[in-house]
């Protein structure tokens, strides 16, 4: 994995509500109106490779640091074999362009360009279209800007192993060779059982996916390629070309369980190219702008009080991940951030830097028109059994006071509550509860149970919650419900999730980072110390769920995700904990 040291940056953004404040940390990029310059600081940013859409719903945030090589895929897959799906799905996710050399054809001789006029002469005679037009037709699409710039999907091409080996000599090579696996009498039945719509041009299938009405069924066609004995013909000239063309490409072939739904097989699509895009950057000697917000792990994180800068780096990322995970349709989310700064359990003061981080949401979500509920939970209990958090004590004091901007956002956009049912409101569109706990000998969870039935499908972001049981000398929370209450607590899920990694029971030297930013996998980080006393964080491990401490002790003792360890080492502690 290559990484790269990122001394200086230039973030620009364009905040479509003029009247927020900019003199203090109310939006994220507020604090970022003029270039910032690192190369004589101490603070250091090790760039990890990501494609990150764009999704901050207000602003546009330029990187210069470097830039990711664009993604060169190619899909091969027998007739039926759900390659058009593929393609369509990995082109929305990834960008890609899509190239089809019979779309090429077509486009070519409709334009009636040289490359089509020959092209078109084959075709009208009834003959193959050489290789050396076809090669060309190729050649010149991925020569052109949009796909070197934002890579390319080869779709069924090359075919044969002469035109592998053509495109070898034009140095046309695949990060990957996608090949969709399914077998012939599945694919056969797909074909048989196709209809096709002549009027929409839409396909169905007699079994899989019927058509929606009577009129519609009784005008469908089969279509003449569709028959089985011709399905078998066109299977065994694929396996013909297709094995040939595999020993071109075995280095970088990934066979695919094709026959499962769709979604699972671009989930498994997906994981790869991902992979890719994790893996690869390339350097840059020019500052390039990219889409890519998200600027590497901070260095120096021990250092308290943190600069203004790293403050508004954690609430930008923080933001990006809250605002992909809503985007998506999730409504019970959760952050969980330990940097010193906004960790309140070691020093109660921190809160007020969290309240920036809340008050950066909140004032983002709201100058996207949203109508914002922050949440603060009150005194639980009655008489000698009231009690309330310490770190959460003045807290909504604290709201209060805060710079909320000169257009009445507090109190029209933005309001101040408490967690329960009757806190929420009809014109409520978001929810914001600021670290929901559990009292010594109380429990909150009722009470956000309560809030999240009447919020119904809209958003609730927790905001370092801590929900497991501090039990009072009787220890009735720990029998009392606690099933189900561990059970609800289950339901919200991770959208942002950032651990700093210590030796056990020391907070000195930092050793690594555990990052997850939604929807992408869990990144675990090593801290590293270079010849010239800087420290940058190189990735060592990714994961589709959340590590176990065993599964951080491999992977920084460089053991393989096979073998089995017991908890101990420097990350035994945390098992009981942010686990």
């Amino acid at each position: 994995m290559a990484s790269l040291s990122l001394c200086s940056a230039h973030l620009s953004s364009t905040p479509s509500r003029s009247s927020l404040p900019t003199s203090s940390l109310s939006t994220p990029l507020s604090l970022l109106q003029s270039p910032i310059t690192r190369r004589n600081s101490s603070i250091f940013f090790t760039v990890t490779p990501r494609q990150i859409p764009q999704s901050f719903p207000t602003s546009t945030a330029l990187v210069k640091c470097c830039v990711k090589e664009p993604l060169k895929v190619m899909i091969s897959g027998a007739p039926a074999s759900g390659k058009g799906t593929q393609c369509e799905l990995i082109v929305q996710k990834f960008g890609l362009v899509h190239i089809s050399t019979g779309d090429l054809l077509r486009a070519e001789v409709s334009s009636g360009t040289e490359i089509g006029n020959k092209a078109k002469e084959f075709m009208n005679s009834g003959s193959l279209v050489p290789d050396e037009i076809v090669i060309a037709m190729v050649a010149a699409r991925l020569s052109r800007e949009d796909a070197k710039k934002n890579g390319w999907l080869l779709d069924g091409f090359p075919r044969t192993f002469a035109q592998a080996q053509s495109l070898d000599k034009l140095n046309v090579k695949p990060d990957i060779f996608l090949l969709l696996d399914v077998p012939d009498e599945i694919l056969i039945e797909r074909c048989v059982g196709r209809r096709l719509d002549p009027v929409t041009g839409k396909i169905y299938h007699i079994k899989s996916y019927p058509p929606e009405s009577d009129e519609v069924k009784a005008r469908l066609v089969m279509r003449p390629d569709d028959t089985e004995e011709k399905v078998k013909a066109r299977l065994q000239i694929y396996k013909q070309n297709s094995e040939a063309i595999i020993s071109a490409y075995s280095d970088v072939m990934i066979k695919i369980d094709a026959n499962r739904p769709k979604e699972m097989v671009f989930d498994e699509t997906h994981t790869l190219l991902s992979q890719i895009n994790l893996n690869r950057m390339i350097k840059t000697d020019k500052a390039s702008p990219v889409q890519d917000n998200w600027r590497g792990i901070p260095t120096r994180l021990n250092n308290i009080p943190h600069s203004r800068d790293i403050r508004s780096y954690f609430y930008e990322d923080v933001l990006q991940a809250t605002v992909r995970s809503i985007k998506d349709g999730n409504t019970r989310l959760r952050v969980d951030i330990n940097i010193p700064e906004l960790n309140p359990e070691m020093d109660v003061y921190r809160i007020g830097t969290l309240m920036e981080l809340v008050r950066t949401l909140a004032l983002s979500f709201a100058d996207d028109g949203k109508r914002v509920k922050v949440c603060v939970q009150g005194s639980m209990g009655e008489g000698a059994l009231a009690g309330m958090p310490l770190q959460l004590a003045g807290t909504r004091k604290i709201l209060e006071y805060m710079d909320w901007g000169d257009d009445e956002t507090l109190g029209t956009f933005v309001k101040l509550g408490a967690i329960g049912g009757k806190e929420v409101d009809e014109e409520d569109d978001l929810f914001i509860l600021v670290a929901p706990q559990n009292a010594v000998g109380n429990c909150i969870i009722d009470d956000l149970q309560a809030m999240t039935s009447a919020a119904g499908k809209r958003p609730v972001v927790l905001i370092n919650p801590r929900l497991k049981d501090l039990p009072a000398s009787s220890g009735i929370m720990q029998t009392m419900g606690r099933e189900k209450r561990l059970e609800y607590a289950l339901t919200f899920d991770n959208c942002y999730v950032f651990r700093l990694l210590y030796y056990a029971g020391t907070q000195y030297p930092i050793m690594g980072a555990l990052r997850m930013s939604y929807p992408y996998r869990y990144e675990l980080y090593k801290r590293v110390t270079e010849e010239n006393g800087k420290e940058k964080y190189v990735l060592i491990s990714t994961y589709s769920e959340r590590p176990t401490p065993d599964q951080i002790n491999d992977a920084f003792s460089g053991k393989s995700r096979e073998e089995s360890k017991k908890p101990s080492g420097i990350w035994g502690f945390l098992g009981s904990g942010f686990f």
